[in-house]
């Protein structure tokens, strides 16, 4: 009973929290966006004591029920070997006990707190749990999601239904395509043969909560006297931590997945208080099944209220034309979203989960393919402009990289500014009227002078007034120059307000 629970429970949180990388809308977010807030990793760099507090009660009471309920990546090696059991059936009992590595476990573990107290946090992404699924899905999931919209809109078209609208398919990043391949085909490998090896050698997660869960009040206990020493729970064992010739189990890698309650015929494995060695005379167990099964329904609900739901409106954009051959010009400062305060703050709290990149309704931001922030996102604009009623990014990032920041807000942040490279404005290049910058600037800070002072015969070219540049982009991503545009935004270190 208490496996169906956990797989029932599994399933959704699996389904809802790839969901949310898939949903372009940002339509779920509204409702489940608390569950990106309720990971680990997130919780920590948002300082969210509140939910980090919550997760390490509920090891030190349930065991490591986190890594097999709520971590997305631990619920995918679940799925990966029960596939190689349905398929390989001769080698139906392929796992077996074998001695924790904790100089590895605890070696990356050092590692890995380590980069992020340097401020290192898109190194130590790589082998985040959460973030590492993010990745996986966005880069490989992602775009057959919206192929598969965008056929349904096109089905749409037919008939004259506007439910759906077609969403460009583009590979943002190699660099982050190479890292979710490289990540997805080492989890695919370790848990095709040996389970949840990744979770209880190198996910750094996993190794925190194994620490708590060697003191956790429940946890699976074997019956010495019913154990007959058949050995199927060890071999059912995906963790690799039942010693069945000692009757132990190294709770630091038992991820409370229950496999070996239901495996053992003679009722020698229960899961129950740690202070109760053993069913009492008469009911073979049964009052503790029942407490055990409540304590951990107690447990899902209390994860489940970990975070309130945020319910903010959402907007989004009715699209935007494709623009062709357009070139990113050199920053010598990297946009962030407003709501990112600076750059030192968002590389301090971005785990690069690639949340914000899968809900830019504008297709603003993409990941970074520099060395010292690769993959945390930054906002260029060849396919779209941060349009200052959009606050989709904010609304969904778990960490507090990109705060909340309301519409109001967003347009008194001046996250860059905007420079004009008047060699290669139209006016110049090839003698025409344009002013499409200043025509289309939400914040009035571009203004047409004519391009010989004094002449009013002469034609306007555009001028900055810097002080009211919030760095939207807009200038920049409607100038036809091609293939450089002849405006450009250069971010800023810290955002201003305007």
């Amino acid at each position: 009973m208490l496996r169906k629970i956990r797989i029932a429970a599994a399933a959704i949180v699996f389904t809802l929290v790839t969901l949310l990388f898939l949903d372009f809308t940002g339509t779920l977010h509204k409702w489940f966006g608390w569950l990106a807030e309720i990971q680990f990793l997130p919780a920590v760099l948002a300082l969210n004591f509140g939910v980090v507090a919550v997760l390490a009660v509920i090891t030190l009471i349930f065991g490591r029920v986190y890594c097999s309920v709520i971590c997305p990546l631990g619920v995918m090696q679940d799925i990966i070997s029960w596939a190689h059991g349905r398929t390989a059936k001769k080698n139906k009992y392929r796992f077996s006990w074998s001695p924790a590595r904790n100089w590895l476990r605890y070696g990356i573990l050092v590692l890995f707190i380590g980069a992020i107290a340097a401020g290192f946090v898109s190194f130590a992404a790589l082998i985040a749990p959460y973030s590492a699924y993010g990745r996986i899905v966005s880069s490989f999931l992602a775009p057959l999601w919206q192929w598969g919209n965008n056929l349904l809109a096109w089905f749409a078209a037919r008939i004259d239904s506007y439910a759906f609208y077609s969403t460009e398919v583009w590979l943002k990043s190699l660099p982050v395509f190479i890292v979710a391949a490289v990540t997805f085909a080492v989890v695919f490998i370790l848990a095709w043969k040996n389970g949840r090896t990744y979770c209880n050698t190198i996910c750094p997660v996993g190794s925190v909560l194994g620490l708590l869960s060697r003191f956790s009040l429940f946890r699976p206990v074997i019956d010495t006297e019913k154990c007959r020493n058949c050995g199927l729970c060890g071999r059912h064992c995906k963790a690799s931590c039942i010693n069945i010739k000692e009757h132990e189990i190294d709770y630091s890698r038992c991820v409370a997945c229950f496999d070996c309650l239901e495996t053992c015929s003679e009722g020698a494995i229960k899961y129950r208080p740690v202070w109760k060695k053993s069913a009492l005379p008469g009911n073979d167990g049964k009052e503790s099944d029942g407490q055990a099964r409540r304590a951990f329904l107690v447990s899902a609900v209390a994860a489940v209220s970990a975070a309130t739901v945020r319910a903010q409106e959402m907007k989004v954009d009715g699209g935007l034309a494709a623009i062709q051959d357009k070139k990113i010009p050199v920053r010598k400062v990297p946009l962030k979203p407003a709501g990112a305060l600076s750059l030192k703050h968002f590389s301090q709290h971005c785990t690069a989960c690639q949340l914000c990149v899968s809900v830019c309704p504008n297709q603003v931001l993409r990941p970074s393919g520099d060395i010292m922030t690769l993959m945390q996102p930054e906002m260029s604009f060849e396919r779209g402009w941060c349009r200052p009623e959009c606050t989709d990014c904010s609304d969904v990032c778990p960490t507090g990289a990109i705060g909340p920041i309301s519409i109001e807000e967003k347009s008194s942040v001046q996250t860059g500014h905007a420079i004009i490279v008047y060699e290669n404005c139209v006016v110049n290049t090839d003698g025409v009227s344009c002013g499409n910058c200043a025509r289309h600037c939400p914040a009035g800070a571009i203004k047409m002078v004519h391009s010989v002072p004094g002449d009013k015969s002469s034609l306007m070219i555009p001028t900055v007034i810097e002080e009211r540049c919030i760095g939207c982009g807009a200038c920049e991503y409607l100038c036809p120059a091609r293939p450089l545009s002849a405006i450009y935004v250069e971010g800023h270190e810290v955002h201003k307000g305007v």
